[in-house]
Formats: C-alpha cells, sequence, structure tokens
C-alpha cells in the first residue's frame, strides 16, 4: 500500500492556468474523490498523476518515488499506476479475456489472474469470450477496472468511470468498483462532478475549484462543515438564510438557531446553512414561522416550498414523508423548525 503524493502542482496550457499550486496526499490502500465543477483542473491533474501530461512545476510522489518533479519525469508506462478512462476504452476488437490481459507481463499466469480480477469486479465468467459491444455499459467499465487492476497497480485512477451510466446502474457499478478496490487494497484516486459519487465513494474528499483544492477532509466531517458557502451548495441542497449571529446563536427567518460550526469572520450579519433533511414542517394554529406555497410530490416523500412569515424573500424547500403532505397545501400557515443547528458564513456582498 502506498502513499500518492502531490506538492505544490502547478500546470497551463499556454496561457490559460489549469491548476495553481495543488497538494493533495492520498494515504496507502485508500480512496480518496477529488469532485468539482467542469473545467476546474480535476482530469487535468489526473492525467498529470498518470504521466500523460508534464507538471510545469511542483512534484508527484508515489512512496518515496519521485514520478514528477524539476529535472524529473518518469514514462506513464513505467509508474505502476492503472488508469480508467470515462468510456472504459476497451479494445473494440479484443475479447474481455484479451483486453484485460492486455499490458499482463507474464504469459504463464495470464488464465489464472484474468480469472482472479473478473471475480473482483464482480464480472460472470461467462463474460470471458464476449466482445465489448455485446456486454452492457456497467460490464464495460467492470472490465476496465479489472484490466486496470490486472498487473498490480501501486494506484488507480479513475476519470468519471461512471457518467455515462443510468442512475441504478451506476450505483451498482459503483458498489462493484468499490468492493473490488477494497478487497485489492489498491490506493485509488476518483475524479466526478457528482457530489453524491464523491461522498459515497472514498474515504477522503478532495473539492477542486478554480484550479485549487477548496477543501480536503473525511466526506462526513465536510458536508458537515464545509469551509465556505460555494462548497456548501455544490455539495447539495443548501438554504441559506440571512441571519444576526450573537453568543453562539443564530437570529433568522427560523427563530433562534445554535451554531454548529462559525465561519462568519466574527460579523454579526451572517447567512446561515441548513439542509432541507434538518428542517421539519408541522401545522400551527398560534404563531406560524412560514406559508406554504406549493407541494410537489417526489415519490416517498414530497417537496414543500414555503416562504418565511418574518422574511418575505426567504423561500425554501422542506423535505415530508408524503402520508404526511395532505395539511399542507398553497397559502397555509406553517411552523418549520431546525434540527441540529446551523453554519454561518459571511453575509453576501452587495451587488
Amino acid at each position: 500500500m502506498t502513499t500518492l503524493t502531490i506538492t505544490s502542482v502547478t500546470k497551463a496550457f499556454g496561457r490559460v492556468p489549469v491548476l495553481e499550486n495543488v497538494s493533495l496526499a492520498v494515504p496507502g490502500g485508500t480512496r480518496t474523490a477529488i469532485v468539482g465543477a467542469s473545467g476546474s483542473g480535476k482530469s487535468t491533474l489526473l492525467r498529470l498523476i498518470a504521466g500523460f501530461e508534464r507538471v510545469d512545476s511542483g512534484q508527484i510522489q508515489l512512496g518515496d518515488r519521485t514520478l514528477t518533479a524539476p529535472g524529473e519525469f518518469v514514462p506513464a508506462h513505467r509508474r505502476g499506476i492503472g488508469y480508467v478512462a470515462q468510456d472504459g476504452a476497451l479494445f473494440p476488437h479484443l475479447t474481455v479475456e484479451q483486453n484485460i490481459r492486455f499490458g499482463l507481463p507474464r504469459l504463464s499466469r495470464h488464465t489464472t489472474r484474468v480469472r482472479d480480477v473478473m471475480d473482483l469486479a464482480s464480472l460472470d465468467p461467462a463474460l470471458i469470450d464476449r466482445y465489448p459491444h455485446q456486454l452492457s455499459g456497467g460490464q464495460q467499465q467492470r472490465v476496465a477496472v479489472a484490466r486496470a487492476l490486472a498487473p498490480g497497480p501501486s494506484v488507480v485512477l479513475l476519470d468519471e468511470p461512471f457518467s455515462a451510466l443510468d442512475a441504478g446502474l451506476r450505483e451498482q457499478t459503483r458498489q462493484a468498483v468499490i468492493d473490488a478496490l477494497e478487497q485489492s487494497a489498491v490506493t485509488t484516486l476518483l475524479v466526478t462532478h457528482d457530489h453524491d459519487e464523491a461522498l459515497s465513494f472514498g474515504h477522503e474528499i478532495a473539492i477542486i475549484g478554480g484550479g485549487r483544492i477548496v477543501q480536503s477532509g473525511a466526506p462526513a466531517a465536510v458536508f458537515d462543515d464545509p469551509v465556505n458557502a460555494d462548497v456548501a451548495a455544490f455539495l447539495g441542497a443548501a438554504i441559506l438564510l440571512p441571519a444576526a449571529s450573537e453568543d453562539g446563536y443564530a437570529d433568522c427567518a427560523l427563530g433562534r438557531i445554535p451554531v454548529r460550526h462559525d465561519h462568519s469572520g466574527g460579523d454579526q450579519r451572517a447567512r446561515a446553512l441548513f439542509r432541507p433533511d434538518q428542517l421539519r414542517l408541522s401545522p400551527t394554529s398560534g404563531s406560524p414561522n412560514a406559508v406554504v406555497e406549493t407541494v410537489q410530490p417526489r415519490g416517498s416523500h414530497a417537496d414543500v416550498t414555503v416562504r418565511a412569515t418574518l422574511d418575505e424573500a426567504a423561500r425554501f424547500t422542506v423535505r415530508v414523508p408524503v402520508h404526511e403532505t395532505a395539511d399542507y397545501r398553497a397559502g397555509v400557515p406553517v411552523s418549520v423548525s431546525a434540527a441540529g443547528g446551523c453554519v454561518l458564513y459571511p453575509a453576501a456582498s452587495p451587488t
């Protein structure tokens, strides 16, 4: 199990900067997901690690072995790194077995190793003689992962490998790949633009934006305490309400709420972050703090959009079990409460 260490890596294409002073450590045998919007530099970082591109400055190490540094560059085929592209990049004229065998150094171990990694990737042995066009999208990606694992790499890089799959197949394939990586104990780096995928995939998550690592850490910790409002919104539905901060509490449209994490810089004017799952909706005949605007069923739950009575500009959505929505319709006054406190950020800059 080998640690991958990226130190102060910078990369530009011509005059266009792509990565700036990026540093990240992926502990040996762990999975780290890098998540960011299109154009944030995440795929370029993967290509630099793989050796498909050269850094402008900085260093990349695998254990105590330097892959890239000033005056040093180990070619891609000598790095001992497996790479899985977005579309799998299987050879269309080769069978499953031939695709997986590609790159294996010792002919005497081909058949045994092929079957071993097929089993790791949860591939039916009956598929061994099929061609890529005879496989489903999920099966093709599992073959691509099996091919990457076959030579026993120190690191596996996954470049948005599930993005072309439909939702159900994506989740099933992702879990099969996670299981294979877990059993192989291989150091893994995934890049994706899907925050749900990133949060569920790795031991660690790193948010990249504007060519920089904005925040990194355990997925649960990063989701619970985003470093700024942009990261909070990127990681999932975010409700940001104007608030006045004082003595560990935030006074906002929902009332006086305990502050769980404070990034406001001590300013009394702030914004309070809530997630829809934190909010509780109940009918009220007393002093309501919101009014129902719309109710949108979504299967097992409904999205109830409400407008705060203390701040008519504050509109937000509360998720309610669908069987509890009979009491809610447009114009009905309701009480909204928040569980678990809030996270504070500076007030939005005037526009």
